[in-house]
């Protein structure tokens, strides 16, 4: 069976490139937020089964600011488009 040309999709322009790279504060964010979340699993390996010891009650918060901020560091925009300066 031939393929009819009237059915055939047609090919589309690609998608445009994205306007806005992550900002330099906004790596600076994610950054922080990577160097909590591996400290926080280091800290987490020193957490005793039970989870009684100081490392084992720290370590959940470290991983979740961390991944918080590098959350924060993405979405964060670059400083100069924020209000204009008076």
């Amino acid at each position: 069976m031939a393929k009819n040309k009237n059915t055939m999709k047609k090919d589309r322009p690609a998608a445009p490139l994205p306007t806005e790279a992550l900002s330099p504060r906004g790596k600076l964010i994610a950054g922080a937020g990577g160097a909590l979340v591996v400290s926080g699993f280091v800290l987490l390996s020193f957490a005793d089964p039970l989870g009684r010891n100081l490392p084992a009650s720290i370590s959940p918060f470290l991983l979740i600011g961390g991944y918080a901020l590098i959350g924060a560091g993405l979405f964060l925009p670059s400083a100069d488009t924020s209000s204009p300066s008076l």
